[in-house]
């Protein structure tokens, strides 16, 4: 199995198009935002036919207000990549979503299954009190807490979850062992372009989406009925389409803040897949015929070696 990760904008989809055609892959999306349905545009997803006929697995799998947790997402994947390796072919995990990866290589924790009442209790004190589940989390499991950004609710919510439920913190639970993957050798390519031309791009890309129509795709998706505080809502470009629409940002701020929370999201995706064991850093875009050749000659060895 290969990885194709980075950070958003780096050209992992271009990537990993182009390691299917040479290699006759399969591509797994590991995004998770491109499993909900209608969320197009904002997840720069590519269409059916910037595709060019390569199968592409676990995109459009959920409605916009189904949870999806990374435990899901394991489960799914290696179903999926079982199927393509039994069809003599090579699976092409892509995407940022650095938990989606560890928790399809490395598995998770045998941890409890969400406790919606619980959740929505957290939820409610924190919005009396903001910076209460960080402080809470601080008291509970220091470790954790070091480790979770203190705006990151979702997942500030589902370490208190794990404490207040089992009365064990969620780092001795990460302590005590995982059920890998097994039956594959994985290679793990990160795209590392250089940070202010990315950041340019992303602006550019920022700005094509609400070109294109990213509020109008906000507003259909609330016209089916789905309530504002779903999940994928809260993403970037999403959340200040979703403001504008109720008129608490004029559109011009809107695109300012989009840009800026996708620069910050980036550099949180650097920082993690530095962290991410047996990752080989490939400097350039995806898109880039240099760095193309550069990560096709690693997975040629890497099958070689298989």
């Amino acid at each position: 199995m290969v990885a194709v990760v980075g950070p958003t904008g780096s050209g992992k989809s271009e990537l990993g198009l182009r390691l299917a055609e040479e290699f006759d892959g399969e591509v797994v999306n590991c995004d998770s935002l491109q499993v909900y349905r209608w969320f197009d545009i904002g997840t720069a997803k590519l269409t059916c036919a910037e595709r060019r006929g390569i199968p592409h697995h676990l995109i459009d799998v959920a409605n916009p207000d189904e949870p999806f947790t990374a435990g899901e997402y394991a489960r799914r994947a290696r179903q999926v990549i079982r199927e393509i390796a039994a069809r003599n072919r090579l699976p092409l995990v892509v995407g940022g979503t650095g938990l989606y990866l560890r928790a399809l290589v490395d598995g998770l924790f045998p941890g409890p299954t969400r406790d919606d009442e619980l959740r929505g209790r957290l939820m409610e004190r924190e919005a009396r009190r903001p910076g209460f589940l960080h402080r809470m989390l601080r008291r509970l499991d220091p470790e954790a807490a070091r480790r979770i950004h203190a705006t990151d609710r979702h997942k500030l919510v589902r370490a208190l979850e794990v404490c207040l439920l089992t009365g064990r913190p969620l780092s001795r639970w990460f302590a005590s062992g995982r059920e890998a993957l097994t039956g594959f050798r994985v290679l793990k390519l990160a795209l590392n372009p250089p940070r202010e031309e990315l950041y340019r791009r992303l602006d550019e890309r920022c700005a094509r989406m609400f070109a294109a129509g990213l509020i109008e795709e906000v507003r259909r998706i609330l016209a089916m009925g789905y309530p504002p505080t779903i999940k994928p809502l809260q993403a970037h470009g999403y959340r200040q389409a979703l403001q504008v629409l109720r008129g608490e940002l004029e559109l011009r701020k809107a695109l300012y803040y989009a840009q800026r929370n996708t620069r910050r999201y980036a550099k949180r995706q650097w920082t993690w897949f530095r962290h991410e064991p047996g990752v080989v850093w490939l400097n350039g875009f995806g898109d880039e015929p240099e760095t193309q050749r550069a990560a096709a000659d690693l997975v040629r060895r890497f099958l070689a070696e298989s």
